[in-house]
């Protein structure tokens, strides 16, 4: 069961892919998000 579980989570995360924001796994957007959000918050602190 245990197993089961963790096969689980591991293709929800990381293999399903979710086409309204392009066809990229959740683990991926998430990379992507937090990406643009430290460049965003890196441009605010030159530009200040």
């Amino acid at each position: 069961m245990e197993l089961a579980t963790l096969q689980w989570v591991h293709w929800f995360n990381l293999v399903r892919l979710l086409t309204p924001i392009g066809g990229i796994p959740p683990a991926e957007a998430e990379a992507n998000y937090w990406g643009q959000l430290a460049n965003s918050n890196t441009s605010e602190e030159v530009s200040t």
